[in-house]
């Protein structure tokens, strides 16, 4: 087996069509009121490229989601949170994904108000909120758990084969951080990853596991 390049992660796998919806996202930061707005039709994909650890690093119970028809609704209500607070502008955090075009439209010193912003504009446009945001992200990962036996096993086969075939010096590690912060991340929101993987992946997992 010839080892190449991790190209597909568990989080942005191929879902069904999206169909317009668009979700505007308030992340806040876990142990400090540093926040993060955006719109995504992918949040769970979205959050990733942000951070490859979200589930860690943001804070879902302290978090909300507005959900949008379409593209355009959602640009107006982030613009909303954004026009709303521009004193309270701040920088990214230095361990944010560069390429993830993730350092605009960080705030700090608003989070106490933003439940409630969220609320009178979700009031205002029709729209639907989750708040808190953990048990969406609970819901969205359970529903990936369709992929995660396969693609688990095809990112083992390769961590496999890498460590059969090659020194450690040259082995690409991503495939190995893929499939361990994958299984952290359903871990995280309280779902059993042993059922749902190959009995060698679990195995794995258990000895390459990060502490939640």
């Amino acid at each position: 087996m010839k080892s190449e390049p991790a190209q597909e992660n568990f989080f942005n796998l191929p879902r069904r069509a999206h169909q317009g919806r668009t979700f505007v996202y308030v992340l806040r930061c876990k142990g400090e009121d540093l926040l993060k707005v955006g719109f995504s039709h992918d949040p769970i994909s979205r959050f990733h490229t942000l951070h490859p650890k979200f589930y860690k690093f943001f804070d879902f119970n302290e978090s909300l989601l507005i959900e949008t028809d379409r593209i355009k609704e959602a640009r107006r209500l982030e613009r909303l949170f954004i026009e709303r607070w521009p004193e309270h502008r701040a920088p990214a955090p230095l361990t944010i994904n560069p390429q993830a075009g993730g350092h605009t439209e960080w705030f700090r010193g608003i989070g106490d108000s933003i439940t409630t912003v969220g609320e009178r504009l979700t009031e205002r446009y029709g729209h639907r909120m989750y708040s808190p945001l953990f048990g969406w992200i609970r819901d969205r990962l359970l529903e990936r758990t369709d992929l995660l036996f396969a693609w688990s096993d095809r990112m083992y086969q390769i961590i496999d084969w890498q460590l059969q075939n090659q020194h450690a010096l040259v082995r690409d590690t991503s495939y190995a951080d893929s499939l361990r912060d994958a299984l952290d991340a359903v871990e995280a929101v309280g779902i059993d990853s042993e059922p749902l993987v190959p009995e060698s992946v679990y195995q794995w997992y258990l000895t390459h596991r990060l502490t939640l």
